[in-house]
């Protein structure tokens, strides 16, 4: 006999037993009245604004390719020299381009609220603008001294609840630490530690340094020898 036929037959034999008793159901009792929401307070104000991102499926090929989706072939290349200058390769660990962050980032952004998405598109557009007015070439062409002009006077120290106010400048910080975050997460850098017989590092720090030198080789040599 199969699952359900069985159910079928114990449910039939209860209800015919109860009618044979002279049995009654129970009343059923009215529901409680609703208790009132608590008002507001101080830690979940401005939270009920915030709604789940969307979520589409996703073919299993086109998560394996590596092609674009939401940066135009510009800000791509805008975004790669970025990389690249905020997170360069070290002796002994992969820098954004080898943990390939740019498609990582690409990816993330597509599938971002959009506020996220135009600051980015927005920065690296500037980025792009203020290249061609000042040097006469493509921020991808830059030399680091060049873009370092272009960049370097927005790097701000800023806590992890209060990034700066300014949109620039709030893109410049955002994209430094979207940088760094990826990377130390990518399977190339834990890769590179457990090569080097370390643990993959804890990235829960609350201040965001913004000198590259401070996740560098040397950087830890000479906080090493502070020490």
């Amino acid at each position: 006999m199969q699952r359900r036929d069985f159910m079928k037959a114990m449910m039939a034999a209860t209800v015919t037993a109860r009618a044979a008793m002279g049995e009654q159901a129970a009343p059923v009792k009215p529901p409680a009245p609703a208790m009132p929401a608590p008002g507001p307070v101080p830690w979940t104000r401005g939270l009920s604004a915030v709604q789940p991102l969307p979520i589409s499926p996703l073919a299993a090929d086109s998560i394996a390719g590596v092609e674009t989706q939401f940066f135009s072939d510009r800000q791509l290349a805008s975004l790669r020299h970025l990389c690249e200058l905020m997170m360069p390769a070290g002796n002994a660990t992969p820098g954004a381009i080898e943990a390939g962050v740019p498609e990582f980032l690409d990816f993330l952004l597509g599938v971002s609220p959009k506020d996220r998405q135009e600051s980015y598109t927005r920065g690296l557009d500037r980025l792009e603008s203020e290249a061609r007015q000042k040097f006469g070439i493509s921020f991808a062409d830059t030399k680091a001294a060049q873009a370092d002009q272009l960049i370097r006077p927005w790097l701000r120290s800023w806590m992890s609840d209060h990034p700066p106010s300014d949109p620039h400048e709030y893109f410049i910080n955002i994209a430094n630490s979207d940088i760094r975050t990826a990377t130390h997460n990518s399977q190339q850098w834990a890769e590179a530690e457990v090569a080097r017989g370390l643990h993959a590092p804890d990235m829960d720090v609350y201040w965001y340094p913004i000198d590259p030198l401070l996740h560098s080789e040397e950087g830890h040599a000479l906080k090493r020898r502070s020490n």
